[in-house]
């Protein structure tokens, strides 16, 4: 596992450079100028960017035919599934910590850029929900389609994560009503992460059926 762990970070660490880079430049930006938009779009590109670049780095491993290479290790196919849902899971955190130390150096120097303190965490969540739906829909079909489709397969989970993300959203809303107080608020993140991660967990062993039942 250590080894599959070890390929996986290498085949995102490329771009997943340049990404960071570009990340760290955009952030002294945002950090210093005075904008709630802009904010919050650099927390959701850093959550959904790093994670969604470690969904793609998969391609990359069959593309170099190293995927197939894989198949012919003593590894089973799960141990190779998990390895991908791990990788996930640190480049979604990576992506976290960059939101986080954004939004805490912005709150430093100007003050907290919500109007509540707490809606920080909903935008959290929001990032966090897209990444996790997009890649519990991206995996299996990775292997159920072709991993020559690897790109549209990923547009595909990435549109279908934000729309399921944005249902939520208005269910929160109509459960609640407008003017949300903290505690609704904190129970609406926690929906949204607890459907976040149910998907995510479901689609391991779903992967993994696929996988297995995919010759080459």
């Amino acid at each position: 596992m250590k080894g599959l762990l070890k390929n996986n970070f290498y085949a995102v660490w490329s771009s997943a450079k340049i990404f960071a880079i570009f990340m760290l430049l955009l952030g002294a930006f945002v950090t210093l100028v005075v904008s709630q938009q802009l904010l919050l779009f650099y927390m959701l590109l850093g959550i959904t960017g790093f994670s969604i670049n470690a969904v793609a780095g998969m391609g990359k491993d069959y593309i170099s035919k190293w995927g197939k290479y894989k198949l012919t290790s003593p590894v089973k196919r799960a141990d190779i599934v998990k390895s991908y849902f791990i990788n996930e899971l640190i480049w979604l955190l990576v992506g976290v910590v960059f939101a986080g130390i954004g939004m805490g150096l912005s709150w430093l120097l100007h003050g907290c850029p919500f109007d509540r303190s707490i809606d920080a965490l909903m935008m959290f969540a929001v990032g966090i929900g897209i990444s996790l739906f997009a890649a519990a829909i991206f995996f299996p079909l990775f292997y159920l389609g072709g991993e020559e489709r690897n790109g549209a397969f990923l547009v595909i989970s990435l549109l279908c994560a934000v729309g399921i993300v944005m249902g939520i959203i208005t269910m929160i809303n109509l459960m609640f009503g407008a003017g949300m107080s903290n505690w609704q608020i904190i129970l609406g993140t926690l929906l949204m992460l607890a459907c976040a991660l149910s998907a995510f967990a479901f689609s391991y062993p779903v992967t993994v059926t696929v996988f297995k039942r995919k010759e080459y």
